[in-house]
């Protein structure tokens, strides 16, 4: 199994006028700071602040017309965007969420509507539910990246990107469960097989990146991330994303907490910009020197639904405590 142009074609047009052209900028500070041109795309605009409203959106458009309802298990901006286009059909919605997901987070799926169960400290825990919800209250679960609808979805920023700056030579794809880096990347190499597609995450519970690794899906222990977006498993019994990242992408790159620390500064300070620490991990992999920029370079600012305490202390310079973990502060510097 896979998915095509042909579906993310299609996508685009299930979601064209609803999550579609949002902005693709130029970062002037980063380019003279790297020597090339640096693309920054704003799914920070989209109307839930996260690109996952491209996939809701194309998934809730394909239910049969007697479907119950809706489920899924999510860090919080899948969630968001299935309890969106539930609302937009009119239709129930049960987000399933771990102890690990900020509470703003939550807050926010409840205000658009859906329903929230808050199940153990991983992911594994809240796909478990979602599974349960989907058998015996007839459901449909609608996965946060291994399901080909919302693949297609994601994919569609791929399509913009290479139509605004045909260009480019590297995309740098926050990486979590894959839907968002396996659709850009089938996107991006349809168009242009001789692209660069990096995938970025943070050096701590990164799944994907373990489990292309191994060269099977595994599991990994759940810690508390700035980049708390790209938390997660791949599920065991992955169908989509495992594969697709393992044939589309070209390298998968490690960033530290405190890589992914100074990148937040960077982008508030430099470019007036207010993001989730899964955002910037392309940016910090470029300032950390693990990633070589050989020419027109884009990455994707992927959500602005963060905790907004936690924000507040990285712009100005404080320590940040994640669980057990201190993430030590200090003033911005370019």
């Amino acid at each position: 199994m896979t998915v095509t142009l042909a579906d993310i074609l299609s996508a685009a047009a299930t979601i064209r006028g609803r999550a579609d052209a949002t902005p693709m900028v130029p970062s002037v500070f980063f380019e003279g700071r790297h020597g090339h041109p640096f693309w920054l795309k704003l799914e920070i605009a989209q109307p839930i602040g996260a690109f996952k409203l491209r996939g809701a959106l194309n998934a809730v458009a394909s239910l049969p017309p007697d479907a119950a309802g809706v489920t899924c298990c999510s860090t919080g901006n899948h969630g968001r965007g299935v309890a969106y286009a539930a609302q937009e059909r009119g239709v129930r919605a049960v987000v399933c969420m771990s102890e690990l997901v900020p509470r703003p987070k939550v807050e926010g799926i409840r205000a658009l509507g859906a329903e929230v169960k808050i199940v153990g400290r991983s992911q594994d825990a809240a796909f478990a539910e979602s599974e349960r919800l989907a058998r015996d209250e007839g459901l449909v679960a609608i996965s946060p990246f291994d399901d080909p609808k919302v693949i297609a979805g994601q994919g569609t920023i791929g399509l913009e990107m290479l139509a605004r700056c045909p260009e480019l030579d590297t995309l740098l794809i926050p990486l979590s469960g894959g839907g968002l880096a396996a659709g850009v990347a089938a996107a991006a190499k349809a168009i242009n097989p001789g692209i660069r597609c990096i995938g970025v995450t943070m050096d701590r519970g990164a799944a994907m990146y373990e489990s292309l690794k191994a060269g099977k899906p595994v599991e990994v222990e759940e810690v508390e991330s700035l980049a708390d977006s790209l938390g997660g498993g791949i599920g065991l019994e992955n169908q989509l994303t495992f594969s697709m990242c393992r044939d589309l992408l070209d390298d998968v790159v490690l960033v530290t907490e405190a890589e992914i620390y100074h990148a937040l500064q960077m982008l508030y300070h430099e470019e007036r910009l207010i993001a989730e620490g899964a955002c910037v991990v392309g940016m910090a992999a470029v300032e950390a020197g693990k990633v070589d920029l050989t020419g027109p370079t884009g990455t994707i600012l992927t959500g602005r639904n963060l905790d907004m305490d936690v924000f507040t202390r990285i712009v100005a310079g404080q320590d940040v405590t994640l669980g057990d973990t201190v993430i030590e502060g200090r003033p911005y510097a370019a």
